[in-house]
């Protein structure tokens, strides 16, 4: 399965790659796109149908089959339940009445829409974005010796605070830059977001993780080091994909914005996998990359 993981997370980060490609550099070059062979302009057309839905699915089944793996399914579904469809309600009430995000609504380019308003590949965005922001957080208190309700209420508040931070970014580049996939209806305060916005994702991300964090209760996760390179990978490529759009297609002036998503999300992650030592106390030397999860049930 670890194996799988890695080659869906290529994948994952592939497709990415080619959304760059093409909003940044094929589609503002017309003369480009006339040129192309009939192989090319299949899959330009087939990029521009489905892309911006395929670099999500496919992070989506890179996390779940890691999480398979490294927590168990028990813990990953828990977590991917909640996650899923407390999120879906949340984007359902915010595209119906503009709570908790501001008035706002999805353009097409997303995939299949749930009662014609949320791309269903959305919920999955939150999940796998929500469930690495979570376990970086968590592993990371766990190996300061933090235990019990304090390291889940931690993981709960940190893990928010990160994702959220990854929206200071994605959302100007998903919103605003030249090809957008969903546009406030409102112009919002803050580099044309609306504060809410931004109380909304802490607040979605704080609400699936508490429950999640009940269905875990307080059983105490220790992973090593190396066993958190995959979620820190995921959040960093999905940070430099929403990153790279907003900077080279909405300039300089979105540099706020994009420090504060630096250091209120990137560095966090970082220093919180190097709080993690490379093995656990428990895996000794006999083996650095299976996962341990202390009091998970057998």
């Amino acid at each position: 399965m670890g194996q799988v993981s890695r080659i869906t997370l290529g994948l994952h980060i592939g497709s990415m790659v080619f959304g760059v490609l093409g909003l940044l550099w094929v589609l503002p070059n017309p003369d480009f796109v006339a040129h192309l062979s009939d192989v090319g302009m299949q899959v330009f057309g087939w990029g521009m149908a489905v892309g911006g839905a395929v670099y999500i699915i496919f992070g989506a089944i890179a996390v779940a089959l890691y999480g398979w793996g490294a927590v168990g399914k028990e813990r990953l579904l828990s977590f991917a339940l909640p996650a899923i469809f407390l999120s879906l309600g949340s984007e359902l009430l915010g595209t119906s009445t503009g709570f908790p995000f501001g008035h706002y609504a999805y353009l097409s380019g997303l995939g299949y829409k749930i009662a014609g308003l949320v791309p269903f590949t959305i919920p999955l965005s939150w999940f796998y974005m929500g469930f690495v922001c979570y376990l970086l957080s968590r592993a990371a208190l766990a190996a300061k010796g933090i235990g019990g309700i304090w390291q889940a209420l931690g993981g709960i508040t940190i893990g928010a605070v990160l994702l959220t931070a990854w929206d200071f970014v994605l959302d100007p580049a998903m919103s605003q830059a030249a090809y957008p996939f969903w546009v406030f209806q409102d112009v919002g305060e803050f580099f044309g977001m609306p504060y809410r916005n931004l109380s909304g994702w802490l607040g979605t991300g704080m609400l699936f993780m508490t429950v999640a964090s009940l269905f875990w209760q307080n059983r105490p996760l220790t992973l090593s080091r190396s066993q958190l390179l995959f979620p820190l990978v995921v959040y960093l490529v999905n940070f430099a994909f929403g990153a790279t759009i907003t900077i080279l297609q909405l300039g300089a002036s979105f540099a706020l914005p994009t420090l504060l998503a630096v250091f209120l999300g990137v560095v966090p992650a970082i220093v919180l996998f190097c709080l993690v030592p490379q093995v656990t106390p428990v895996e000794g030397a006999e083996n650095l990359e299976t996962p341990l999860v202390i009091g998970a049930p057998k």
